[in-house]
């Protein structure tokens, strides 16, 4: 449907449609000018119930200042116009069984019970499954299987399970409780306190391995070139990688067999494997794929500890002891690492040759004041001579600390080309600019 002319337009927005449709243009012809409130809400009641008499699906009424002079005075946020609101109308309900209540792995791990329902007609198509959102919700409805439910779609796009019908309920009922072992892997769930979702945190959980592996293969993690989403979804549908640590048991035999995998493809993708055996320490923590822990932190971590084993022995205490690791990151990893799987999983990665070690000169290096020690630089457009990751390791070698965010502390902005707002924010607040001829100096 065509609504609206940009440029000049009619006074008000009902002329601009009777317009639009003399051109010949279509508008939708259920439209109508109301003066006054009662009239809007006569209009919205009236099309509660014709609006199952449309060629097409609508979950509301949009309501307009008719007036464009108007509309002009009231302007818009960074989101929505002012002079517009949305109506939504009750969503249709109805009632059915609920069969049973089951759970989904999704591929960050989130654990996400689900209800399996006597099929029924709901706005359009027939339900027979519908979102029961996380624990406490069940708990707080207290819905339980075999109940008959009220079920509505939220939006008329999602089906929900509104609550039971008690009334109905079978003597012999009992509450749900959520399990606390993966359906998937039948690794432990957990649950942070602060949260109400369980996860399982087991890396090689087949629910998360695809997802999971696309990241440990990244560019900012192991950098495997070649080993992108497409051979991923492959190389794991084919049963032949079943935790990151059968990356390393691929063979150029094995990938040639795949779509579009030749001698010369196969045998790119294995000398990119083999490469990533030598990767720094932080790369291997960050493509692990621990919750909260990102490429800075990974980089902190290997930095204080040393090497997976002792990483692997820190406890909650000395974790938080590191700087810039808080209680939610320490607590994060503390918990993936006494999942023994990802134990396991540690152990296998070592026996296939990955790197679990920062280097003896490097951590000597480490130990001792360099010539910017005490000073904080931040990164911002893209660098002709190296990428961010090497000038951010050449920095600190010399003690510097890379941050992520510019603030009175930050001793300079290093500008490379197209920067960002960072470069905005510095000039804003008096913070030098570092260009990479600059850099190139400092890092000499």
């Amino acid at each position: 449907w065509t609504y609206q002319v940009v440029g000049e337009s009619p006074p008000t927005h009902a002329e601009t449609l009777d317009a639009l449709k003399e051109w010949g243009l279509p508008v939708e012809p259920h439209w109508t000018r109301c003066d006054g409130v009662e009239a809007l809400v006569a209009f919205t009641r009236e099309w509660e119930e014709k609006r199952r008499t449309l060629d097409f699906d609508t979950d509301g009424v949009v309501i307009k200042i008719d007036r464009i002079d108007l509309r002009a005075r009231l302007g818009t946020t960074s989101k929505f116009p002012r002079w517009a609101v949305a109506f939504k109308f009750p969503a249709e309900q109805k009632t059915t069984l609920l069969k049973s209540i089951e759970v989904n792995v999704g591929r960050t791990g989130a654990v996400t019970p689900f209800a399996m329902l006597e099929p029924v007609f709901v706005s359009g198509s027939t339900v027979s499954m519908a979102t029961l959102h996380n624990a406490d919700d069940i708990a707080r409805k207290d819905i339980r299987a075999g109940d008959w439910v009220i079920i509505e779609k939220a939006g008329d796009v999602i089906p929900r399970v509104v609550g039971p019908i008690l009334s109905k309920r079978p003597a012999e009922s009992t509450p749900w409780v959520m399990p606390t072992i993966c359906p998937r892997c039948g690794s432990n769930l957990h649950r942070p306190d602060d949260e109400a979702v369980w996860r399982c945190e087991n890396t090689s959980c087949p629910a998360k391995l695809q997802r999971g592996l696309e990241h440990f293969a990244s560019r900012g993690a192991m950098n495997i070139e070649g080993l992108g989403e497409s051979l991923v979804a492959q190389v794991v549908n084919a049963g032949l990688v079943h935790d990151y640590a059968d990356v390393y048991h691929l063979t150029a035999e094995k990938l040639e067999q795949l779509e579009r995998m030749g001698k010369k493809s196969a045998a790119k993708v294995m000398a990119q494997i083999e490469k990533s055996r030598s990767n720094e320490l932080w790369r291997l923590i960050y493509g692990l794929g621990i919750r909260h822990v990102g490429e800075r932190a990974s980089q902190v971590l290997a930095r204080a500890f040393g090497s997976m084993d002792t990483l692997c022995g820190a406890t909650i205490g000395q974790l938080q002891e590191t700087q810039e690791i808080g209680p939610v990151l320490a607590e994060s990893v503390r918990s993936w690492l006494d999942e023994p799987r990802n134990r396991e999983l540690v152990d296998r990665l070592r026996a296939a040759g990955v790197n679990m070690e920062v280097p003896e000169d490097q951590r000597a290096a480490a130990a001792l004041p360099g010539p910017l020690t005490g000073k904080t630089y931040v990164i911002t457009g893209t660098l002709r001579s190296m990428s961010r990751e090497q000038a951010t390791a050449a920095l600190e070698r010399l003690g510097a600390k890379v941050a992520a965010s510019v603030s009175k502390k930050t001793t300079g902005v290093i500008v490379g080309a197209e920067p960002g707002s960072k470069a905005e924010k510095a000039r804003a607040i008096g913070v030098p600019m570092v260009d990479e001829a600059a850099l190139l100096d400092l890092i000499k």
